[in-house]
């Protein structure tokens, strides 16, 4: 997935960051409101991590820019404040879901998880489709039991394919949240192609992958 963290402290911030790449995220950075509107603005993101006391104002500012740029994108909070209006605030505004500091990461990850499926109609951390299953917990994609070996960007297609079953994700779209903004088109579109030719064939090793369709013109969908 493609997350936003909003953080100021930047010793957090790292620790934040490395602990969501270990979990196969790409993540951005901003330490302003100004930064994190421009992100906003300019990419697609599924998470956007926000903190609320930011060098040049109120972080809550920032979810009108996510109720305008990113209807799909779920929004912590994450603050040293505790007040149980701030909480309202938060909540009324957009946000799903609010960790006051300091916070475990493998809470902060719990809780991601508990967004997705709640989003997604899941009760389990774990995804069927097809005859496969996907833990979002160990990040393993298994049929019958057996590990299906995929490299890390395939796990990572593959997974944010399912988050957004049965809608049309375009090429770019794809490599947005595989390499952020740091090829070119051609080469990402190309790319991707032959990352879903690979997914196809090492799934289709086990069984049908009929599930994963491609759009002429337009991308791929996961239809359920």
């Amino acid at each position: 997935m493609r997350i936003l963290l909003v953080e100021d402290e930047i010793s957090l911030a790292n620790e934040i960051r490395d602990f969501l790449k270990s979990e196969n995220h790409l993540v951005d950075y901003s330490n302003t409101i100004a930064s994190a509107s421009d992100n906003l603005a300019s990419n697609s993101y599924d998470f956007v991590l926000l903190d609320l006391g930011l060098p040049d104002g109120n972080g809550l500012t920032l979810l009108k820019d996510v109720s305008n740029y990113q209807k799909n994108a779920s929004v912590i909070i994450l603050t040293a404040r505790s007040e149980i209006n701030d909480k309202i605030i938060g909540f009324e505004s957009g946000a799903d879901d609010y960790l006051s500091k300091p916070f475990s990461f493998l809470e902060l990850k719990a809780r991601m998880q508990a967004i997705l499926r709640r989003k997604s109609g899941w009760n389990k951390d774990v995804i069927q489709i097809g005859g496969f299953e996907i833990s979002l917990n160990n990040n393993v994609v298994a049929h019958e039991g057996k590990e299906i070996k995929l490299t890390k960007k395939e796990y990572i297609l593959l997974q944010f394919m399912v988050i957004n079953k049965n809608r049309i994700l375009n090429r770019f779209q794809l490599a947005e949240h595989l390499w952020g903004d740091h090829l070119d088109d051609e080469y990402q579109s190309n790319y991707i192609d032959v990352h879903v030719k690979n997914l196809r064939k090492k799934l289709g090793m086990y069984a049908a992958v009929d599930w994963l369709e491609t759009v002429r013109g337009l991308g791929y969908k996961i239809i359920s």
